[in-house]
């Protein structure tokens, strides 16, 4: 059975997580999927920018407690590793990834949301970390749930399990954007072509750059910086765009099939 629906638009790809059944959860058998068809997609290098997106009632509701009820501590154990891959593997794709999220996403569903490279949601998205409320502390999805929030909201979240309006989770830094619900599929085309215009070589260096840099201290990271972009300046893309910006024209990157 699958789990997921990709389809591809020009050089944007969306992945519609699809197991309503159980309101999106993450099951094993969909994390595999989910990871192997980001492994393919990585490989084939045919699109710029990976779209999750879910159902008109739910993004994602995190992983399903009744497969976790069912798994002895060793199968859990593997559930969740399998999930850890999912999040290394989203962070290793050349590709940007966003997430595009129409209603609610929670536990590991907000921990998709906060690990990927961006993300747009509806007035009408929710979302929360509530497996306290269970007694199951959302451990994973804390450590990507506080890398994009403040510690003191990302612990509220954590503690009371509340869900907050898509209007905080902007407020707070959880997601770029936020848009009436009619407007989700075109604002978040219309950010995704913002990257697409660009090289996916330039991409896939820029995002690993980034995430190197990130918790580096800032003159390490800047000695880092300072040798990717010596690097950076000697690529075909860098010197392809260098020259159309002098000769006042659009680039044609070595990944390109036609004229951006």
């Amino acid at each position: 059975m699958r789990y997921l629906q990709y389809r591809q638009t020009e050089e944007i790809g969306y992945i519609t997580i699809d197991n309503m059944q159980e309101f999106n959860t993450l099951t094993m058998a969909l994390l595999e999927e989910l990871d192997n068809l980001l492994k393919q997609i990585a490989k084939a290098r045919e699109v710029k920018v990976v779209v999750f997106e879910g159902s008109d009632k739910v993004f994602c509701a995190g992983h399903s407690l009744r497969e976790i009820e069912s798994m002895t501590e060793n199968e859990v154990l593997k559930l969740f590793q399998t999930c850890q891959t999912v999040m290394r593997t989203i962070r290793e794709l050349p590709q940007l990834v966003i997430s595009k999220v129409k209603k609610a996403a929670v536990a590991a569903g907000c921990q998709l949301v906060a690990a990927s490279d961006m993300a747009i949601a509806s007035e009408d998205a929710k979302f929360a970390t509530p497996g306290i409320n269970s007694g199951l502390f959302c451990s994973t999805p804390a450590v990507f749930l506080s890398r994009n929030i403040g510690r003191k909201k990302a612990v509220e979240m954590l503690f009371t399990g509340n869900l907050i309006s898509a209007e905080e989770a902007l407020q707070h830094g959880l997601v770029n954007k936020v848009v009436p619900p009619e407007l989700l599929d075109i604002e978040t085309e219309k950010l995704a072509k913002e990257v697409t215009k660009q090289s996916l070589n330039i991409i896939e260096l820029g995002k690993r750059q980034f995430y190197q840099q990130i918790n580096m201290e800032d003159f390490q990271a800047l000695n880092y910086a300072t040798e990717v972009i010596a690097l950076n300046s000697k690529h075909p893309d860098a010197q392809e765009g260098i020259r159309a910006f002098f000769e006042k024209r659009q680039p044609v990157w070595t990944d390109s099939k036609t004229v951006i």
